[in-house]
């Protein structure tokens, strides 16, 4: 078996907020005065991540915070074996809870511009938005997109509880798209297949965050089978939050038998003490896929990116040279 850490990958679903090291959450924490709630490699369901996830975003004050962040973002996604990352963002909410809309994103875009320098990883950024949240903030951060694509932004989405409809937003996504902006959704991971209906129609996604409920629905198997829409599959977020009872009873085989584009990433990886080639090695010892097969999961997440086509030609060309490489 060859060592997964070898394995160049692309990691398309991932927070930048649930990526910060514990030390650097403690050391910013010291500063702010806050106080931050233990990390458990696993929760009670999302209240509990969300008091977590929600006291180390107010760590984050300070343009220098922001930077070390996603400096380490790209040091540590290098250390894994990821060449590629796409990295979401709320920063329309950082912005408007500290009164400066453009700083938290220009500082993270400072940041991962270093990383870059330093260790050589791509990265291109989404701006996700909460779907409880206001139409015109969701508005604001497709004017936000669109002012920094030529700094990296490519894209923006919808995150939350999928309880609330995407009607409303109907005409800035159709702005979004008009900008040039990709969209991509997390539907049907706390709600069944009306939601990635929903994410696939009024949102028009691209690619959707999660999808593991779409087997609910045979009709809609079929229609993202034909269109090739890729489901970005987040199994140990999905075990954390109690979302699926174990590794073991993971739709991901089920999802890519049914001819599905799936793709490995870990969503919330400082919460659940996950690695990208931990989700990898998980396939592996949990399913049984060998790394022809692991192979393939890696290839499907390159072609499912928004990475610039000698980006993906080169990390195709890494992962035929793993797998030609000794087990």
């Amino acid at each position: 078996m060859r060592d997964l850490s070898a394995l160049p990958t692309a990691h398309l679903h991932v927070h930048l907020e649930s990526t910060v090291r514990p030390s650097t959450a403690r050391d910013l924490a010291d500063d702010h005065g806050v106080a931050l709630p233990p990390r458990t490699p696993r929760h009670a369901g999302f209240g509990a991540f969300a008091e977590v996830n929600g006291a180390v975003r107010d760590c984050l004050r300070r343009p220098e915070d922001f930077v070390r962040v996603a400096r380490e973002f790209c040091a540590d996604q290098h250390a894994d074996g990821v060449r590629y990352a796409e990295v979401t963002v709320t920063a329309a909410g950082h912005g408007e809870r500290l009164g400066d809309p453009e700083m938290p994103l220009a500082a993270v875009l400072e940041g991962l511009a270093i990383g870059r320098a330093e260790t050589g990883l791509e990265v291109q950024v989404l701006l996700d938005h909460p779907r409880r949240r206001s139409v015109e903030r969701f508005r604001r951060t497709v004017e936000l997109a669109a002012r920094y694509r030529a700094q990296g932004v490519v894209g923006v989405g919808f995150a939350g509880a999928e309880d609330h409809p995407l009607a409303p937003f109907a005409e800035v996504v159709a702005d979004a798209a008009d900008a040039g902006l990709h969209l991509v959704h997390h539907a049907g991971e706390t709600a069944g297949p009306a939601s990635i209906r929903e994410a696939i129609g009024v949102g028009r996604a691209e690619r959707i965050g999660h999808g593991i409920r779409a087997l609910e629905d045979p009709g809609l198997v079929t229609e993202l089978r034909d269109r090739g829409i890729p489901l970005e599959v987040c199994p140990s977020s999905n075990v954390a939050l109690g979302l699926v009872p174990g590794l073991a009873e993971h739709p991901l085989p089920a999802l890519r038998d049914a001819g599905l584009v799936v793709t490995l990433s870990t969503d919330v990886p400082a919460e659940t003490g996950w690695s990208l080639p931990a989700e990898y090695a998980a396939v592996r010892e949990v399913h049984g896929w060998d790394d022809e097969a692991l192979a393939e999961l890696a290839r499907t997440s390159v072609d499912a990116s928004f990475a610039p086509e000698p980006v993906r030609r080169r990390l195709h060309a890494g992962i035929d040279a793993w797998l030609a490489g000794p087990a």
